[in-house]
């Protein structure tokens, strides 16, 4: 019977533990051994190039890879590791085209799960921020920057304009300084192209927590990129963190002050603060800040077969070190593991995992970058020609390459792409979060959403008069959406706020098929109207009236 060596994650760790258990495996090994590895995509993202999606230097299909092309006689199943069982050798995915879940059974079990973003820590975040970690983030984000240039071109209103023209991107760590620095370049190439906006009207806005952004590089180093990134007109804040996030706005802590600000914006870009995957919580595994703890070989000794590398396993270096959660650490990690798997099975003598980094870069957009490798120092073109170089010849396969070093010369010599791909669409029903004094909506606004209190208080108010206080467990809204009307008050939060929202095909889809929604709703109407509403005559009549504009 064959062993199975199960691989759960689709990140560089995982998939080249997969590559490397082929290239070092014999003909006899391949036959008597099945990989398996389980991935939410069926491709790697090349992390390093995603910032270059969103100024369109790099195509978006251009910075990923299939992983069946790269571990050739592989096992891949794209789905969610839903539980695993250590005691019994199985884990449970989540289903698929068939509405049940699969359990596999292994023998070797590779953890390389990397790192989740950590909503819980900021109010607001999980319903309001863009992430950045993910392909679809990429798109997305560029999606929006578009949209935010396309609704300020047509806004009279200068506050709402400034607020659409504000950019925030949350950490200083290469993630977030790529990102921006990157955002930058492509929104004051794209304004050219929109004749009521000045490069003066954007405002780019970094937030670190530290005293200087890039803290993994020297200072030097470091204070080059801040003095060029202020140069090209993006605004550092530093001892600055989130502390709460809100559809129009930021609200920010100065960590020597404990002051709190309030930027206005429509865009925040969030890659801090990153957190274990869940499923690693509930394991019987020694762990560090949620990071499952290795040996130098990368397995876990309380659980023999059992192995963890990347950004969810703590691996200590040679050096006395922990290694870094980067590209470089985690393809080497993957290649100690895989000879190790294979030392275990062939009864031989393990690895131990002996690199120690070669060094770091960072990308500033517009041909320049920062780079420390093997102590040497670089800043400028030098540095970005040696970035642009080592990464190409560190993505995977030769098409790959050839497709990027396309996309590098086209970008030189072509406007970049403004397109706004309505790909993204608002879910009928989701969360919002709003800081106390904040209006959730004001009177003479469109009646498209009805308003559930999942936690916090609001003041329904109209003309400076208080007309209700509503809180946890209540609606509001309803009136509007239902007589289809513009709102005839201002609610704003008395208290820190979240909110169920439903918008206005999925209420009426509720209405006509929740058992009691109609009635509920009806007694609602009727209690604040004064009066007994007809639901159903309500929505016929209102229907009547936009059919008649």
């Amino acid at each position: 019977m064959k062993k199975t060596i199960l691989i759960l994650g689709g990140g560089f760790g995982g998939v080249y533990t997969a590559v490397h258990l082929e290239k070092l495996m014999t003909v006899a090994e391949r036959r008597a051994t099945e990989i398996v590895i389980v991935s939410r995509d069926n491709y790697i993202v090349f992390q390093p190039l995603l910032p270059e999606v969103i100024s369109g230097s790099v195509q978006l299909n251009h910075v990923i890879s299939p992983i069946r092309r790269l571990a050739k006689t592989a096992r891949l199943f794209t789905r969610e590791v839903e539980a695993i069982d250590i005691a019994n050798r199985t884990v449970k995915l989540s289903p698929g085209a068939k509405p049940a879940p699969s359990m596999i059974t292994y023998d070797h079990l590779v953890i390389a799960l990397g790192t989740r973003l950590d909503y819980s820590k900021i109010p607001g975040m999980r319903e309001h921020a863009c992430p950045f970690k993910y392909l679809g983030d990429a798109l997305y984000l560029r999606n929006q920057l578009v949209r935010a240039l396309e609704e300020a071109e047509a806004e009279s209103d200068p506050e709402l304009r400034r607020s659409l023209l504000t950019f925030v991107v949350a950490g200083g760590g290469f993630s977030g300084v790529e990102c921006i620095a990157e955002m930058n370049d492509f929104l004051r190439d794209a304004i050219q192209s929109y004749h009521h906006i000045d490069k003066r009207d954007l405002r780019l806005v970094l937030l670190q927590s530290g005293n200087r952004i890039l803290p993994e590089l020297t200072e030097g180093l470091s204070e080059f990129a801040s003095r060029l990134l202020m140069k090209r007109g993006v605004e550092i804040q530093f001892g600055t963190s989130l502390k709460a996030i809100s559809a129009d706005a930021v609200v920010t802590e100065t960590a020597s002050t404990q002051q709190t600000r309030v930027i206005m914006t429509r865009t925040i870009v969030a890659t801090v603060p990153a957190g274990p995957h869940p499923l690693l919580s509930m394991l019987p595994l020694p762990q560090v800040r949620g990071r499952i703890k290795v040996d130098e070989g990368m397995e876990i000794p309380e659980a023999p077969g059992v192995w963890a590398l990347g950004d969810c396993a703590i691996v200590k270096q040679v050096d006395g070190m922990f290694s870094p959660p980067t590209a470089q650490h985690a393809l080497r990690q993957a290649k100690t593991c895989a000879q190790n798997i294979l030392a275990s099975i062939r009864g031989t003598k393990k690895h131990v995992f002996a690199f120690t980094g070669l060094g770091k870069m960072g990308s500033l957009g517009r041909r320049s970058a920062v780079a420390e490798i093997f102590g040497i120092r670089l800043k400028g073109l030098v540095a970005w020609m040696l970035w642009r170089g080592v990464y190409v010849t560190k993505f995977p396969g030769l098409d790959g390459q050839l497709r990027l070093i396309a996309d590098w010369i086209l970008d030189a010599f072509l406007p970049r792409d403004i397109t706004q791909l309505r790909l993204f669409h608002e879910e009928g029903v989701h969360r919002e979060h709003f800081e106390p004094g904040e209006n959730v909506f004001n009177a003479g606004d469109v009646g498209d959403k009805v308003y559930f209190i999942a936690k916090g208080e609001v003041v329904v108010q109209q003309d400076d008069k208080i007309l209700a206080k509503l809180g946890q467990g209540e609606v509001f809204g309803e009136m509007a959406l239902v007589c289809n009307r513009e709102r005839n008050a201002t609610v704003r939060a008395q208290t820190a706020l979240d909110l169920v929202v439903v918008n206005r095909a999925a209420f009426h889809e509720l209405l006509g098929n929740l058992p009691g929604m109609s009635d509920a709703i009806q007694g609602i109407i009727s209690k604040r109207t004064g009066r007994t509403v007809d639901l159903c005559q309500e929505v016929t009549d209102a229907m009547a009236d936009k059919a008649r504009m």
